[in-house]
Order: structure tokens, then C-alpha cells, then sequence
């Protein structure tokens, strides 16, 4: 999409399971930044459906553009990261399943 084709007023609001979806996503950001930050893991990658590229975004960016899509109901663009190393960011879909993984050792743990 090229600058200026875009209206963001033409944009329908947010409705209320798109809100609460982004309310338990913003949540679960917090817990994986708080499981895998100080193993190294520095944000998520993200497959771009549009250029078919992988897009890496650090925990704080993600953050903001999630809090921005919940206040707004758009995201404004943002700069990429500067020359990511691949190794220190995962998918949504591992954070996930390291979550799931330490929840659910706990829970053998506290048995």
C-alpha cells in the first residue's frame, strides 16, 4: 500500500471481541517477555502475510503497536529493527508453548 492510500477514518471501530482478544494477547506478551527475556530472547517474529517477509519486533515495539491498535484501532507504521539476528527472536506460537511448558511444570512440581 503505498502512503496516502489509506484512510484510517474509513476503518470500522474495534468490536468488543477484537478488544478483548487484544486485551489477552497484551497479557500473554507480558508473561512471555517475562519467561524469555533473560534467556536472551529479545521479541517475536512475525510471518508478513503482505510481503511474505519475516518481520521482527521487540517486546517494547509489539507492546506499543498492540496498546496503539487497542486505543486507536489502527497501528501507525513503525521502522523494522535494524538488522535483526534471527536467533534472538521466536514466534507467538513458541512463546505459547514455553509458557505452556513452565505452567504445566509447575504444576507437576506443586503436586
Amino acid at each position: 500500500m503505498a502512503l496516502g492510500d489509506h484512510d484510517p477514518e474509513q476503518e470500522p471501530p474495534l468490536g468488543d471481541d477484537e478488544r478483548a482478544e487484544l486485551l489477552s494477547d497484551l497479557t500473554d506478551l507480558a508473561v512471555y517477555q517475562a519467561l524469555l527475556e533473560p534467556r536472551g530472547v529479545r521479541g517475536i517474529v512475525v510471518d508478513c502475510g503482505d510481503c511474505g517477509e519475516p518481520h521482527y519486533h521487540e517486546w517494547e515495539l509489539l507492546r506499543s503497536s498492540l496498546e496503539q491498535l487497542l486505543n486507536d484501532g489502527r497501528m501507525r507504521p513503525h521502522e523494522p529493527a535494524y538488522e535483526p539476528n534471527p536467533g534472538h527472536y521466536v514466534s507467538w506460537e513458541y512463546c505459547r508453548g514455553f509458557a505452556d511448558g513452565v505452567t504445566e511444570t509447575e504444576n507437576e512440581n506443586s503436586r
